[in-house]
């Protein structure tokens, strides 16, 4: 680990001068990611800004009947917060599906946003990675990529984005809140993280010292229909090989609102809004979960040893809308006998 200088912000603007006066400088919040980044030398911050003392933590109703998570909740504060498990069981659902209660006491929103890929070649200071060190070339592509990403790669990078709640969010539409030198600003989810194309070592559209301060969630989050399936090589601390976020609005067996995404198959979490329309005001089938499924991952492309991924994708994909769909009390439950995916 490097030396670096660190100071203890006491308000938002004074964070983002603190971070744009500092060449090199990076905002700490629960630290779960960055520390370890910086003890295997892979971040290489000067100076750190501490954000622990901001009034950023509070999970408060809108005006428009959302809700605004503060980017310092914590993720188990976030999880068990009574208006999220009440109105947003599918991020609930989702955030309690990664890490342990320990790096979940710690870990904040903001945070979850910002973590960085578990591609192994982005860790191991041995070899080539253009994320870590643009240029260099991506060991992942022709090497050992189990782990990595099938949708929207590039010739530069394959990494996938390893959060779990981002995929949620995604699902729920969410918005992001930022604030910077140029003021506040507010960003779709969709949009907040990008596609490695050819500059790969940027993992989303913040700008120079923006900081995140909070996540807003539209009035609907899908509290009938939900559901997060996670595929992984074990129970619990793993990440997903590929997870699925659905929430859906029925009336009987019929679609009216579908919302989607993937985890673990890109370099941002996975929305496809042409097959979510393929699914809206459509009853509810195993065949048409599985033209969905074949429509998200047509153009999909595999790696050798991630080739899997795209099978496995379709099937989760067909598995979580099976799932949500069977919430619903008023289902005909002859739909789907013989439908194993």
């Amino acid at each position: 680990m490097n030396s670096f200088t660190l100071t203890q912000a006491e308000a938002v603007q004074a964070a983002v001068a603190d971070n744009t006066s500092h060449d090199g400088a990076a905002y700490l919040g629960g630290g779960t990611n960055l520390i370890d980044l910086m003890k295997y030398n892979v971040a290489r911050p000067t100076h750190l800004t501490s954000l622990g003392h901001l009034p950023l933590s509070r999970i408060e109703a809108l005006p428009d009947g959302g809700l605004r998570l503060g980017a310092l909740a914590t993720n188990s504060a976030t999880a068990y917060d009574e208006q999220v498990q009440a109105r947003y069981p599918l991020l609930s659902q989702t955030i309690l599906a990664g890490a342990t209660p320990q790096l979940r006491n710690m870990a904040t929103d903001g945070g979850n946003l910002l973590q960085r890929t578990r591609c192994y070649y982005f860790y191991d200071l041995a070899t080539p990675c253009n994320k870590r060190e643009p240029g260099t070339g991506c060991s992942a592509i022709g090497g050992f990529n189990r782990v990595c990403g099938v949708l929207g790669t590039s010739e530069s990078c394959i990494a996938t984005h390893p959060s779990d709640m981002c995929v949620a969010l995604a699902a729920l539409e969410a918005v992001v809140r930022v604030e910077g030198p140029a003021g506040e600003r507010t960003i779709k989810f969709e949009d907040f993280h990008r596609l490695p194309g050819d500059q790969p070592e940027l993992d989303n559209t913040l700008k120079p010292g923006e900081l995140v301060t909070a996540i807003d969630l539209p009035k609907r989050g899908f509290e009938k229909n939900f559901t997060y399936l996670k595929l992984r090589d074990r129970a619990s601390y793993a990440f997903a090989l590929v997870s699925v976020a659905v929430g859906l609005e029925m009336e009987g067996n019929t679609i009216k609102k579908a919302r989607f995404a993937l985890g673990g198959v890109a370099h941002k979490p996975w929305r496809d809004q042409e097959a979510e329309k393929m699914l809206e005001g459509q009853s509810a089938s195993p065949d048409l979960f599985r033209q969905v499924a074949a429509k998200v991952f047509a153009e999909a492309k595999g790696y050798g040893p991630n080739s899997f991924k795209i099978e496995l994708g379709r099937r989760a994909i067909v598995r979580a809308l099976k799932q949500a769909t069977e919430m619903s009390q008023e289902l005909d439950s002859t739909a789907f006998l013989n439908s194993n995916p």
